[in-house]
């Protein structure tokens, strides 16, 4: 399992590059919202494809390792989110409104993809 926790920092690479880009672009064409909205597909796709080939160059042996990878990157995700976050002095409320369907903040679909993908390109993979 320690290849799929190295596996996982570069991930924190791509969302680094994914806000960048939302800050940079998506915020300067529109409203905060709109652009963490699309920021949230983007980093989506870009996650889509380093997990497709992080998954089929070190395939899980099973179904359930990469079930458990998912797992894995999604605890790691969510402490590193949470940590980092409480660390720079941001509330728990503050934290979790981004994870706040019924406000549009799409955010949860992160930590799920996380979560899922590996199964999902793993069984896709065959």
């Amino acid at each position: 399992m320690l290849k799929y926790v190295l596996a996982w920092f570069p991930m924190l690479l791509i969302a680094m590059a994914n806000g960048v880009l939302r800050e940079s672009v998506f915020k300067k064409q529109m409203g905060n919202l709109e652009a963490h909205q699309l920021s949230t597909i983007t980093l989506l796709i870009f996650f889509a494809a380093y997990i497709w080939f992080v998954i089929q160059k070190f395939r899980p042996v099973s179904a359930l390792q990469a079930m458990m990878v998912g797992g894995l990157w999604l605890v790691l995700t969510l402490c590193f989110e949470f940590g980092f976050g409480l660390y720079r002095g941001n509330s728990l409320a503050t934290l979790l409104e981004d994870y706040n369907l019924l406000e549009g903040r799409l955010w949860i679909l992160i930590p799920t993809w996380v979560a899922v993908a590996p199964y999902i390109f793993f069984k896709i993979g065959r």
